[in-house]
C-alpha cells in the first residue's frame, strides 16, 4: 500500500515538473525565457514551447500589439510669440526589441510609459517653442507631429520600442487667458455684426430712396400720359360737339341751356330768386325746346 502511494506521489511530482516545462506562446505576445536571471531566449513564433522547470528557467510574456501612450498631464508650453498653450498628445508604439525593452524597463509596460512620457513632452516643448500659435493650430500642425516622431524614432531605440505614430489631440490656451481670449473674440464678432447691420441699414435706405424716386417718376409719367390722353379726348369731343352744333345751332343752344339747368339746379335745397322773363329761362318758356328766333337785322 505504501509502495502504491509512493508511486502515485512520484507520478504527481513528475506531472507537475512536466507541466512546468511546457508553455504556450500566443500570437499577440512575445515570450522571453530567463535562465538564472539572464535572458536565455526570445520566442516570437506562437505555439507550444518547452523550457527547464523553475528555478532553472522562467518565462515572461510581453504584449507585441500596438500600445497607446496618452499625455499624463497638460503642461503649458510657450510658443515663439511667448503665448502659453496646452497640448494634449498621444503616441502609438510597440515592442520591436524584447531584450532591450526588458533591460531598460523590465517586463512592466507601465515602467516604459513613465520613462517615455518626459521624452515625448520634451520633444513637443522643443518643437512648439519654434513656432507661432497660428502655425501650431493650423498651418504647421502636421509638421510638428512629424518632427516629434523623427526625434522619438531615434530616442526610442534605447527603449527597445518602435514609434508607430504621433498625434496632437487638443491645443488650447491656458485657463487664465482663455476667458480673455473668448471675450476678445466675442468683441470682434460683435464689431463685425454691427458693421454688417450698419451696411445693411444703409443699403436698405438706398433701396427705399430709389424705390420712392422710381414711384414718383412712374406717377409723374402716368399723370402726364393721362393728361395727354385727356387733352386729346377733350379736343376730339370738342370737335364732335362743334361739328354737331354747327349742323343745328338751335339744338346746340337748347343743349347748352339744359346743361346750365343741370348745373344750377343740382341740389333741392338751393333757392334762386330770378325774373321769369330772364333769358336764362328762355328754353323753358319755349314749349318746342328751341330758343326764340333772333330779330331781323336792322329791327328793334
Amino acid at each position: 500500500m505504501n509502495r502504491i502511494g509512493l508511486l502515485v506521489a512520484a507520478a504527481v511530482v513528475l506531472l507537475l515538473i512536466a507541466s512546468s516545462t511546457l508553455f504556450i506562446v500566443d500570437q499577440r505576445e512575445v515570450a522571453v525565457v530567463y535562465s538564472l536571471g539572464e535572458i536565455k531566449e526570445v520566442i516570437t513564433e506562437p505555439g507550444l514551447k518547452m523550457k527547464l522547470p523553475p528555478p532553472f528557467q522562467n518565462v515572461v510574456f510581453l504584449d507585441r500589439r500596438i500600445q497607446t501612450l496618452d499625455s499624463p498631464e497638460s503642461r503649458p508650453i510657450f510658443t515663439a510669440e511667448k503665448k502659453s498653450l496646452v497640448i494634449d498628445w498621444l503616441v502609438k508604439w510597440r515592442i520591436n526589441d524584447p531584450r532591450q525593452f526588458i533591460r531598460n524597463s523590465g517586463s512592466d509596460i507601465r515602467n516604459l510609459e513613465a520613462r517615455l512620457s518626459p521624452v515625448v513632452q520634451a520633444a513637443f516643448n522643443e518643437e512648439i517653442t519654434r513656432r507661432t500659435v497660428g502655425g501650431v493650430l493650423a498651418t504647421e500642425r502636421d509638421q510638428v507631429t512629424n518632427d516629434v516622431r523623427k526625434r522619438l524614432m531615434d530616442e526610442s531605440k534605447a527603449f527597445g520600442i518602435e514609434i508607430v505614430d504621433v498625434r496632437i489631440k487638443r491645443v488650447d490656451f491656458v485657463a487664465d487667458i482663455t476667458d480673455s481670449v473668448y471675450r476678445r473674440m466675442e468683441s470682434e464678432r460683435k464689431q463685425v455684426a454691427n458693421e454688417l447691420r450698419s451696411q445693411g441699414a444703409a443699403e436698405g435706405e438706398k433701396i427705399r430712396a430709389d424705390a420712392d424716386r422710381q414711384r414718383e417718376i412712374i406717377i409723374a409719367e402716368a399723370y402726364r400720359d393721362a393728361q395727354t390722353i385727356k387733352g386729346a379726348g377733350d379736343a376730339k369731343a370738342n370737335a364732335i360737339y362743334a361739328d354737331a352744333f354747327g349742323r343745328d345751332p338751335q339744338f346746340a343752344q337748347f343743349y347748352r341751356s339744359l346743361e346750365a339747368y343741370r348745373a344750377t339746379f343740382r341740389s333741392k335745397q338751393d333757392i334762386m330768386v330770378l325774373d321769369t322773363q330772364n333769358e336764362f329761362f328762355g328754353a323753358m318758356r319755349n314749349s318746342q325746346g328751341a330758343a326764340p328766333a333772333p330779330a331781323p337785322h336792322g329791327r328793334k
